[in-house]
């Protein structure tokens, strides 16, 4: 699996806990704490962060705002 940027928008594949985040919310990448595992930040709509779980890659879903490709 490919790593994971700093700063990179991902999703949550699965819904975990302590405390409880559902499959579906959106967070960012701040750090990279092992190979495959990062620290993922969770902020609401006005940028006040509400959690921060260490994650692993095959729990999150990288997000992208632009298309990886160039259209023909």
């Amino acid at each position: 699996m490919r790593e994971l940027e700093m700063l990179s928008t991902v999703a949550l594949l699965e819904d975990v806990a302590a405390p409880p985040l559902q499959r579906g919310q959106v967070g960012t990448v701040v750090e990279r704490l092992a190979p495959g595992v990062y620290e993922v930040e969770f902020s609401d709509d006005e940028g006040r962060t509400y959690a921060s779980r260490a994650l692993r890659a095959d729990q999150l879903l990288q997000l992208h705002h632009q298309p990886t490709h160039r259209a023909a």
